[in-house]
């Protein structure tokens, strides 16, 4: 397996973009079952360079996580990368999971702070672990033998009550304790991440920035995942949503042409990759990257 950073450089060096795919953990064995024997074999027929899958919160999905990891690594022969948080660990307990993960050849490692567990707004430190992601990274480097991911937020984190500046100079800091790449949160408009980018390049900052693009499957969907994580739908795009209101297909539809219109800009403007929020589903994935003749 390879290490994401290479395949940047290599991707680069033919100048041509890095197409990744994100997946979660399904709750049920029937989800297991439609994500590994069906929607993973017809997304991988795209040819994607990586996929990564997520941790769920708190930590609750370790083992699953890793398991799907594993299996596409040594099932599909396609590199995959393991999210890992600091919710609810030690630093024994991240370390028993990443020494798991080195032991099933996973070489790839999304360092994440992680979102508050249960009722709780703000994040809980847990006593003996780590408190903000950039020691997550600084602890992978000094273990060595991965390449470690972290997340940026071209409109800021929404935790991050002094601004968006203020977090953007966190990651640089993340950057600098060792992250290889940065995968962004979802966002819509295209203004806020090249805002971004363009602030953390005058920040002297040379690793990989990939857009993380969602395609819209349903207004209600969208609306909710928008207010969790602080992204926000732009104007115009609330209005068209509006328009097709509980119409899931339309959505979709509508979904597949504005990520399709959001990608061509950003590819014109140079990102080095795209990774696509699957939602575990392939179809406006697939739709999407034949519309950019990625497929």
């Amino acid at each position: 397996m390879q290490f994401i950073r290479d395949i940047h450089a290599a991707k680069g060096a033919a100048g041509k973009p890095v197409v990744s795919f994100e997946f979660f953990p399904p709750k049920t064995e029937e989800g297991d079952r439609t994500l590994l024997e069906k929607t993973i074999p017809v997304l991988l027929q795209l040819k994607p360079d990586y996929c990564s899958v997520t941790y769920g919160a708190g930590g609750s999905t370790r083992d699953k996580t890793l398991m799907i990891v594993d299996r596409i690594q040594r099932e599909h022969n396609l590199t995959a990368m393991a999210h890992l948080t600091c919710v609810n660990s030690t630093r024994a307990q991240l370390r028993e999971v990443i020494e798991q993960a080195r032991g099933l050849g996973i070489k790839n490692i999304l360092a994440l702070r992680g979102d508050p567990t249960g009722n709780n707004s703000e994040f809980q430190k847990t006593e003996g672990g780590f408190e903000f992601s950039h020691q997550l990274v600084a602890f992978l480097k000094e273990l060595g033998g991965f390449c470690i991911g972290t997340a940026g937020f071209p409109e800021g984190h929404v935790a991050c009550k002094e601004g968006r500046h203020v977090d953007w100079q966190r990651l640089k800091a993340k950057i600098d304790c060792g992250a290889d790449f940065v995968l962004t949160q979802l966002f819509f408009d295209n203004a806020d991440f090249f805002e971004f980018r363009d602030y953390l390049v005058k920040l002297a900052v040379t690793v990989p920035i990939c857009p993380g693009i969602i395609p819209i499957l349903s207004t209600a969907q969208i609306k909710r995942f928008t207010a969790l994580c602080g992204a926000e739908l732009p104007k115009p795009l609330l209005n068209d949503l509006e328009k097709v209101g509980d119409n899931d297909e339309a959505a979709a539809e509508f979904g597949i042409d504005y990520a399709t219109k959001q990608c061509e800009e950003l590819l014109r403007k140079g990102v080095p990759g795209l990774h696509f929020y699957t939602l575990n589903k392939a179809r406006s994935t697939t739709r999407i990257l034949k519309n950019l003749g990625l497929a």
